[in-house]
């Protein structure tokens, strides 16, 4: 476990507020809650991991950018148009044939937003950030994601000094494919490492 600060509290009092607040503009006929779940949805699962996924997609493609990635992620991920709250410190780690990393925040939530959109609820469960350090094989079998022997499994820490991208394999083939095709392939999951890039379709 790390030692670096964290921001649990500040974030569970924020949620709490957010709640609050929320729930006082809906019983005053001010919001739709139902508008609201689909902004968090769209941040969830569209908006951010496309950044992601772009970065990822560059990173196959791109020596150069692949380079820049592994030695400053930060500045590489800038250079692309991708900053901002939460994506100050940014690190990549990069999946192979015997490499699997996998991220997870233990004592909080602390998530690249800039790349990765709003955190998955799992991310943030209690469960997932204390049995993911434990037991990573297992938990990573139960996202339906079996390695083998062979592979080394590292976990990483996420913290407020420093926050994870994971640059997973890029699939067998995909020689021909340029970036817009193959960030297709590329899911939040594959990022944090609970998952893999996708196949191509045959």
């Amino acid at each position: 476990m790390h030692d670096h600060p964290h921001h649990g509290s500040e974030l569970d009092e924020m949620t709490a507020r957010v709640k609050a607040l929320e729930t006082i503009l809906t019983e005053k006929g001010l919001i739709d809650p139902a508008a609201i779940d689909e902004i968090v949805e769209t941040y969830e699962t569209k908006v951010g991991p496309r950044n992601g996924a772009a970065v990822v997609a560059r990173a196959w493609v791109d020596p150069d950018f692949c380079a820049a990635l592994k030695e400053d992620a930060t500045a590489a991920i800038a250079s692309m148009g991708f900053t901002g709250r939460q994506g100050e410190h940014m690190q990549a780690v990069f999946n192979g044939k015997t490499q699997h990393n996998v991220v997870v925040c233990t004592l909080c939530s602390c998530y690249p937003w800039t790349v990765l959109g709003l955190p998955p609820v799992w991310y943030k469960s209690p469960p997932y950030r204390s049995r993911v350090v434990l037991e990573p094989r297992k938990v990573l079998s139960e996202f339906g994601l079996t390695l083998g022997d062979d592979v080394e499994v590292t976990v990483w820490d996420s913290t407020a000094e420093v926050r994870y991208l994971v640059i997973p394999e890029r699939p067998a083939g995909t020689d021909g494919f340029d970036s817009a095709a193959l960030a297709d392939l590329v899911t939040r999951d594959s990022m944090i490492g609970t998952g893999l890039a996708l196949e191509p379709a045959p």
